[in-house]
């Protein structure tokens, strides 16, 4: 499925039409080039699903934890990672198996543990500057 992100303003339609279309699916790998709009839209996304917090890339942190409405949501950046050590360390299989739902930013860094079942949601630019996300 693609959806078009025209601009800023109607950002949140489209992560709404996101979470109408994800199913049952749970994680979810995030590609895209440095100021795509990753970060932009899983922020989105975690508004429409009613989480309250202040929503910031986990970039240091490399997970950030969420409480929607109706259910637990992780989001990670793991753009910092240098060695898949690292993922090992953190207890991935804690989260990516948890049920809650996972957004996963950098996912290339970790492809190898990523679930079989990951959704790969593609995120480009176009030359007009809008968004499209592919999934």
């Amino acid at each position: 499925m693609e959806i078009t992100i025209s601009n800023l303003d109607n950002i949140r339609e489209s992560a709404r039409e996101f979470i109408n279309n994800i199913g049952s699916h749970k994680v979810f790998a995030f590609y895209g080039k440095m100021g795509a709009g990753k970060t932009t839209f899983i922020k989105a996304i975690c508004e429409e699903l009613g989480v309250d917090d202040v929503i910031t890339s986990p970039t240091f942190a490399i997970i950030n934890e969420y409480s929607g409405k109706d259910e637990t949501i992780y989001h990670f950046d793991f753009y910092r990672i240098k060695k898949l050590e690292e993922v090992y360390d953190m207890g991935y299989e804690d989260y990516f198996y948890s049920g809650a739902l996972c957004f996963i930013e950098w996912p290339e860094l970790i492809e190898e543990v990523l679930p079989e079942d990951a959704v790969k949601v593609q995120i480009t630019e176009k030359e007009d500057g809008t968004r499209a996300i592919l999934f």
